[in-house]
């Protein structure tokens, strides 16, 4: 256990190292990463299903019992997180078909699962990112294909049922397959939750390889392009975590949930993002979403380190004086 607690810590620690290293090299090597270059959905379908296994159904009721902060997050996500991504596609990219349909894409997507792990990294809840992972997952399946039609459609065509069968089969049967393997045998699964994380980053690494690797003639087609590409999306990462958490302080959220409802609302899910659009797009779509996954990775690891240094201190007079 104290391996495992050791090599958890390294990964947690440095996981922008490793996120970006593994990027370059699967730019760089793309031929050595052949063999998984088709388990791009299937890692991200164990990333659900592991996330489906771990999920606390003591902390989901407590959340449930009062689920304003959970109704809040959800609503920063589809609202500010969509808006910037539009605002981001039509300024910088409306003459790059494809590039400014990726940078929807990757917006309209369900928050990333990175974000449950940053969540804890910088001591928000957890619970509440898991819900609000949760709620993200059962909504996305309509919410996504019909953002994207509606918005990206305008510069292609997209076909909503593909993207709708899409993601209930990567995203929605893996969650609630671990939800019923949880609760038909919960003395099992019980055993699996410790180890949960580690699988979930080992199964990301896979997700960043297969994505960037497959991607890597599309990146290398796109390099007058990536400066500007790098910074829309840091841009699409960094200004939804900025106004969540702002937002979340103004209405007198605790700031356990604050940090849980910024990384949820400037996290998305965008390796799904970048399978969709190879997938139903283009290669040159996916550029975006590969580019957002990059950044919004170590820019979320970088925060969640910062933020973990801070010590939560929050009175009684405080929490009397929330409004939400």
């Amino acid at each position: 256990m104290k391996i495992f607690q050791s090599v958890m810590a390294i990964l947690s620690k440095y996981l922008p190292v490793w996120i970006v290293l593994s990027s370059i090299i699967a730019y760089m090597l793309p031929q050595a990463f052949e063999p998984i270059s088709q388990l791009t959905g299937p890692a991200l379908g164990l990333i659900f299903l592991l996330m489906g296994l771990s999920l606390s159904t003591e902390a989901l009721a407590s959340v449930i019992k009062r689920p304003v902060h959970l109704f809040t997050g959800v609503l920063f996500k589809w609202t500010i997180t969509v808006t910037v991504s539009i605002v981001i596609a039509y300024v910088f990219f409306k003459e790059e078909t494809e590039i400014a349909m990726g940078i929807i894409l990757a917006g309209v997507v369900p928050s990333g699962t990175s974000a449950n792990l940053y969540t804890f990294m910088a001591g928000g809840e957890v619970a509440l990112s898991v819900s609000m992972a949760a709620a993200d997952t059962f909504i996305s399946p309509v919410l996504t294909p019909f953002l994207t039609q509606f918005f990206a459609g305008q510069f292609i065509p997209v076909d909503f049922w593909a993207l709708f069968f899409s993601i209930i089969y990567i995203v929605f049967v893996p969650l609630l397959t671990g939800l019923f393997l949880q609760w038909k045998w919960p003395k099992r699964t019980v055993s699996i939750k410790p180890y949960t994380s580690l699988l979930s980053t080992l199964a990301l690494f896979v997700v960043v390889l297969s994505v960037v690797s497959n991607a890597q003639s599309s990146l290398a087609d796109s390099l007058h392009l990536l400066p500007l590409i790098f910074i829309a999306v840091f841009i699409q990462v960094a200004f939804p975590m900025l106004a969540g958490y702002s937002l979340s302080r103004f209405f007198r959220i605790p700031e356990r949930n604050c940090r849980a409802i910024l990384f949820h609302t400037g996290i998305c899910n965008t390796a799904l993002a970048a399978t969709l659009a190879m997938e139903h797009i283009s290669s040159a779509a996916a550029v975006p979403a590969v580019a957002n996954m990059v950044v919004n990775l170590s820019l979320g690891a970088w925060v969640a380190n910062r933020l973990s240094a801070k010590e939560i201190t929050e009175d009684a007079s405080y929490k009397d004086k929330q409004v939400v």
